[in-house]
């Protein structure tokens, strides 16, 4: 076991690296933390080969990368490099979290299976082709739920069920374009799962949309900032009854996000070959409840 006290490389597009994923590192039990800002790509091979050249082959798993920021793309750029940077065993574990997508969609889809089985549920993700909405369509295909991916785009909302059927064998999902609000009543009526992960201050789903519903059993809105995107869910909400849901809000997901993150911090330090995406935190969820 390496005794080498344990590094993290924090990667971030942003002009300004980020707080809150720098606070976090630290209360994970990161000991030394390195933040760099405006990262680019062409940026990414010497620090790379900065982490990776430093250390013997058994001291390497003390060394870890982070990559957060705001823009999810420039982020997942950024991944793609780092991954391409290594090679035989030099190599460090990597988790990639930009703007919280992946462990804030991973503590969704975990919340929603303390109350329902995933698996066969008919699932329905309002501004499912956003940064967290992707990656909840995605957990959730990947689990047996049979998806609607909601966008006021089609084809936003096919190329996201593309994007899925590629990377999720056998996958279930399926474009939803809610043309108003009965329409959109008339598919929650045949829901089980609802989700919604649009931006702030856009109501989704008001409350005579799925309030009535009697398939729906649970319904998670990720918006913290009113108006929230399900109307009639409290921001607080962590498992309340409401018209006979159960229901969650930003907030009230927030504990089992901030759970997920450390937990993933934490796990990049026991091997040098972690790379944690969408999935991978997502199953450190799971391990948790």
């Amino acid at each position: 076991m390496s005794d080498k006290p344990r590094i993290l490389f924090q990667l971030d597009p942003d002009k300004h690296a980020s707080s809150f994923d720098a606070v976090v590192a630290i209360d994970s039990g990161v000991q030394h933390l390195v933040p760099y800002s405006s990262v680019s790509e062409d940026d990414v091979q010497n620090l790379v080969y900065g982490g990776i050249f430093t250390r013997g082959p058994s001291d390497l798993k003390s060394t870890a990368i982070f990559i957060g920021g705001t823009n999810v793309e420039a982020g997942e750029r950024l991944a793609e490099k780092v991954a391409s940077t290594f090679f035989g065993p030099m190599r460090i574990s990597v988790m990639i979290d930009p703007n919280g997508a992946n462990t804030t969609a991973s503590a969704a889809v975990v919340a929603a299976g303390r109350h329902a089985k995933l698996q066969d549920a008919t699932a329905t993700v309002l501004a499912g082709t956003g940064p967290v909405g992707q990656r909840v369509c995605r957990l959730l295909a990947a689990a047996g739920a049979s998806v609607r991916v909601g966008s006021r785009s089609e084809e936003r909302a096919v190329r996201v069920c593309d994007q899925i059927h590629s990377v999720v064998e056998g996958a279930s999902i399926h474009p939803f374009t809610p043309t108003g609000d009965a329409q959109l009543q008339a598919v929650l009526n045949e829901t089980d799962l609802l989700f919604a992960a649009g931006t702030t201050g856009v109501q989704l789903a008001p409350n005579s949309a799925w309030a009535d519903s009697t398939s729906l059993k649970v319904a998670i809105d990720l918006n913290a900032v009113p108006p929230l995107g399900i109307e009639g869910i409290e921001v607080m909400d962590a498992g309340a009854d409401r018209s006979g849901k159960t229901c969650y809000g930003a907030i009230g997901v927030g504990g089992t996000k901030m759970k997920i993150h450390k937990a993933a911090i934490a796990r990049l330090f026991e091997q040098n070959d972690l790379f944690l995406d969408a999935a991978e935190i997502y199953e450190i969820g799971c391990g948790l409840e």
